[in-house]
């Protein structure tokens, strides 16, 4: 037998007896705060658990989500139900459908929840038939048509086991949380306890937490640690997604976290302050409402995220967002926020008496820039197209990016690593991109900057042949590859294939460096000059009279047509050779010989020799000692 974990959150109009059936079911009374009391109505979030038993025999946990019902605290009805699993209406026998039931509706819908069990309240009043039928027909062409519709009292108890039985059928119907390793608490309650410290609750979602787990409050990027948490009360080692989680921070002051704060891991990502959406305006809203009307460009609204509250300025590529429509909008931030691709939010108006539309996160950076360009904005609406399908949004990604790591892309998302490596090879093997290393790129952007980069590489060939090849500080520059990843990657596989690496050059493999003709005459000069005295050649400084000697000098070391011994002086090849058999000669008959005796004996110079023997003494052909050399024994 397993332990199932779930979230549900209550829905509903005021004075519809969202709490009192929230006691009903638990034995818990949701409503903690003394106002609530005095004024008989929810105005903040109530928390409470509820044990029930899968037809299966599996036990069910769920977490229990009170929200408000009245107009004026919508904006803490929607911090209650951004991570459920179920939501549970509560709809009134004696008063049926109402405006605040139809904004959760609207709500719920935004948030993209699927599923429901509705609690026909009040069923000792009367009216339950009438209800039911006008409330199916409310629900027709919603997520929730199907949704059961239960009629319960929790003044009498009747209809509470019922009740019960629907809502554990209904959880057990529904696959757990995901559990991708992208854990994130999104703060509904901050506070003090004497002798523990700060403490923070929230919904877990995305990912496991553990005592003693280093973690990150966001959107201050402050890095603290978990000392203990809790499970309604319970104390336990670690949490998984779908449960109520309270965490001890004692590392943090109360002043430092509140309500809307991200608790998540190190390395997922960072906060935006400008998000690229598809937003929806929905088609039941009255069109004479102020809610109902077009949604306009530039519009200033709040964006409620997780349980944060955001204002924020909306930009579309059109006027303005007609009632019953969607399209890409850019939301200009007031602060920060972590969000996902992927994520679902609610806008309201300035003043917070009107919910106006919904959306989806399509992408968390580069806001700007895509949102200015129309072929990426095409892009993001293929994404919004299918926002759960793996393959379309990481294909999606690398067309936005063009180039990307394979290792951080969409690390803002609602997928796993190993969802994104199989999407990725996937995408690779049907020959829409390319992976090279940990690089995935766009096939036929990568293609294009191959053939740059070789069309460079025989350029350089073709005009400055004596070149080993064209140097990779100038290649990078020349293809302005900002990214030193991409670029090794670029590398690898041109050397895959008919390129080679020279040192800090990269050549064809078929290249071999040549004087150009007009050069030639001079290395012949050079190679004389150097052959009239070999053993005491001119200084170096008088082969480099102009660039162009230079230039092939130059060459001539790099290609071993000449041996550089220092910075004044070069020797042909077989004059080195030469010099060393005598050096071998000498010691091998005499024994070890100074500078000087080295010096008469080859017939060179003090200015050539010290060098020379220095550079013996560096390829271990000789040793020094004190101021005599001897042979090294091979």
């Amino acid at each position: 037998m397993s332990v199932r974990h779930f979230i549900i959150g209550t829905a509903g109009h005021v004075d519809h007896g969202k709490s009192a059936l929230v006691k009903a079911l638990t034995g818990t009374d949701p409503d903690r705060l003394p106002e609530e009391k005095k004024r008989q109505i929810t105005i903040d979030l109530g928390f409470a658990e509820l044990n029930l038993a899968a037809p299966n025999g599996d036990s069910i946990h769920a977490g229990i989500v009170d929200v408000p019902g009245h107009e004026d605290f919508v904006r803490n009805m929607i911090a209650g139900v951004g991570s459920i699993d179920l939501a549970l209406f509560a709809i009134a026998a004696d008063d049926g459908w109402m405006p605040q039931t139809e904004e959760h509706l609207q709500i719920l819908t935004y948030l993209g929840a699927q599923h429901a069990v509705i609690a026909l309240t009040k069923s000792d009043l009367g009216r339950v038939d009438a209800v039911r039928d006008e409330i199916r027909n409310q629900l027709r062409d919603t997520p929730f048509a199907n949704s059961p519709a239960i009629a319960a009292s929790a003044r009498t108890g009747e209809g509470i086991e019922n009740l019960k039985n629907a809502l554990a059928l209904a959880l057990s119907a529904i696959p757990p949380q995901r559990d991708i390793a992208k854990p994130r608490l999104f703060v509904d309650r901050a506070f003090t306890l004497r002798g523990i410290g700060t403490v923070v609750t929230g919904t877990l979602t995305g990912g496991r937490l553990h005592r003693g787990q280093e973690v990150v409050v966001q959107p201050a990027n402050l890095q603290t640690r978990i000392r203990s948490m809790q499970c309604h009360g319970l104390e336990v080692e670690s949490a998984q997604p779908g449960m109520r989680t309270a965490l001890n921070l004692p590392e943090l002051s109360i002043e430092q976290i509140k309500r809307g704060n991200a608790i998540t891991v190190p390395g997922l990502g960072k906060t935006t302050s400008d998000l690229l959406a598809l937003v929806e305006k929905s088609a039941r809203l009255n069109a004479e409402s102020p809610a109902g009307r077009p949604l306009k460009n530039g519009a200033s609204v709040y964006v409620h995220h997780g349980t944060s509250r955001v204002a924020a300025k909306i930009l579309f590529p059109e006027d303005c967002l007609e009632r019953g429509k969607k399209n890409l909008a850019r939301l200009n931030l007031a602060s920060p926020i972590l969000a996902f691709v992927g994520d679902r939010f609610v806008l309201r108006d300035p003043a917070q008496q009107h919910t106006l539309a919904g959306g989806i996160v399509l992408a968390t950076e580069e806001a700007a820039e895509i949102f200015r360009d129309t072929a990426r904005r095409g892009v993001l609406a293929a994404r919004a197209s299918a926002p759960g399908n793996v393959d379309l949004c990481v294909r999606t990604e690398i067309a936005l990016r063009g180039i990307a790591d394979s290792q951080t892309i969409l690390t803002q998302s609602h997928f796993g690593a190993e969802e994104i490596s199989g999407a990725l090879l996937r995408l690779q093997r049907d020959g829409k991109i390319i992976l090279r290393g940990d690089i995935a790129a766009d096939g036929a952007l990568w293609q294009k900057l191959r053939g740059q980069a070789m069309t460079l590489i025989d350029e350089a060939h073709r005009q400055q042949p004596q070149q080993p090849g064209l140097g990779l500080t100038e290649l990078r520059s020349r293809l302005e590859i900002q990214a030193p990843n991409v670029f090794e990657a670029l590398m690898a596989d041109l050397c895959a294939g008919d390129f080679v690496r020279a040192g800090s050059a990269v050549a064809r493999a078929s290249h071999r460096p040549a004087l150009p003709a007009a050069l030639q005459p001079l290395a012949g000069k050079i190679r004389a000059a150097l052959s009239q005295k070999p053993f005491d050649p001119p200084p170096r400084r008088e082969f480099e009279s102009d660039p162009r000697a230079r230039e092939v000098l130059h060459f001539l070391i790099e290609s071993g047509n000449l041996i550089e011994i220092s910075p004044e002086v070069v020797l042909l090849p077989e004059t080195f050779e030469r010099i060393k058999s005598q050096i071998a000669e000498f010691i091998s008959k005499n024994g070890p010989a100074t500078v000087s005796e080295l010096r008469h004996a080859v017939g060179s110079s003090r200015r050539v020799m010290v060098p020379l023997l220095e550079k013996l003494d560096r390829h271990g052909f000789t040793r020094r000692l004190g101021d005599r050399r001897k042979l090294v024994s091979p």
